[in-house]
């Protein structure tokens, strides 16, 4: 009995440094498995699909400028409610009211700064279709002063440069139904806007204007140096780069001769202007005779 129950220890003791290697050889294979895969590419993959599904949430999301403040997602949802079913709305560009807010915040206890006066949302359709459709409400008045402009989120989208023209020197709390009112005399305005500063909510002092068609760009640009909200504002074609103005010289300035003269008069009566030493020039004083002491000149006689 004693020599069984010694064997059985002796084994008791070989048996768990096995079982342990067994384990790390496991783990070990597991993380060459996860290398290997790595390796021939499921990472790339599972990147590539999350980007696909991006994408076509992209296309099945609207982008809506311009709204009010005080909007709600009762209000988008009647809104954009005809075209199909809505399964998300989320509100951007917020400012809220106090530093310490997060915009989620803000926007849930609709605390929001009080110069703030805009806000954008997100739109996502169930059907890519139903978000096509939306697009027909682009540019409609949602509340009074509240032109609102509607856009495919997707990257893809282009942006038409030929029907566009770029503004610059605006004013900084301009709006955009202001700048649309302006060029409405150019002809129909698609999409107007102002680029803003995520923080504060403020326009950065430039912005872009869609047209429906290319004759409208021609007269816009006649209104260059037109004054908007008490600023001379900069109309261009977009794509071109803005050249600042060349000085030209002044006509009204006299020559260099006539201001030199001037300048040498002013300092001989306001200035004293000492004389140059001139080595050569002999000097017309009379030298003083040497006074000789008494004495001396009773020896010399």
């Amino acid at each position: 009995r004693e020599s069984t129950l010694e064997w059985a220890d002796e084994e008791e003791e070989q048996n768990p440094p096995q079982k342990k290697a067994k384990q790390r050889k496991g783990a070990s294979q597991a993380v060459t498995k996860s290398v290997v895969n790595s390796d021939t590419g499921t990472v790339v993959k599972q990147q590539k699909e999350k980007k696909v599904a991006d994408e076509s949430v992209d296309r099945r999301t609207v982008f809506v400028g311009n709204l009010p403040v005080s909007c709600t997602v009762q209000a988008l949802k009647s809104l954009f409610k005809e075209y199909g079913q809505i399964k998300s709305i989320r509100f951007r560009s917020l400012v809220p009211a106090e530093d310490t807010l997060s915009k989620k915040l803000a926007a849930i206890k609709h605390k929001v700064h009080p110069n703030a006066k805009f806000v954008n949302a997100y739109v996502v359709f169930k059907k890519e279709c139903d978000a096509i459709k939306a697009l027909n409400k682009n540019g409609t008045e949602f509340a009074s002063g509240f032109h609102i402009r509607v856009d495919i989120a997707s990257k893809s989208s282009s942006h038409d440069n030929k029907r566009s023209v770029f503004l610059g020197n605006l004013s900084y709390d301009i709006s955009d139904d202001a700048v649309r009112e302006h060029f409405s005399v150019c002809g129909g305005v698609v999409a107007v806007r102002i680029v803003r500063d995520r923080k504060t909510g403020l326009g950065k002092g430039f912005g872009y204007i869609l047209f429906e068609n290319t004759d409208a760009v021609h007269l816009a640009l006649k209104l260059n140096d037109s004054v908007l909200m008490g600023r001379k504002i900069r109309v261009k074609r977009c794509g071109e780069k803005w050249k600042a103005p060349q000085k030209r010289p002044d006509r009204s300035r006299a020559p260099k001769d006539r201001v030199d003269t001037k300048l040498k008069n002013k300092c001989s009566k306001d200035s004293f202007v000492g004389e140059k030493a001139n080595p050569l020039k002999k000097s017309t004083k009379q030298k003083r005779l040497k006074t000789i002491p008494r004495n001396k000149a009773g020896k010399n006689k």
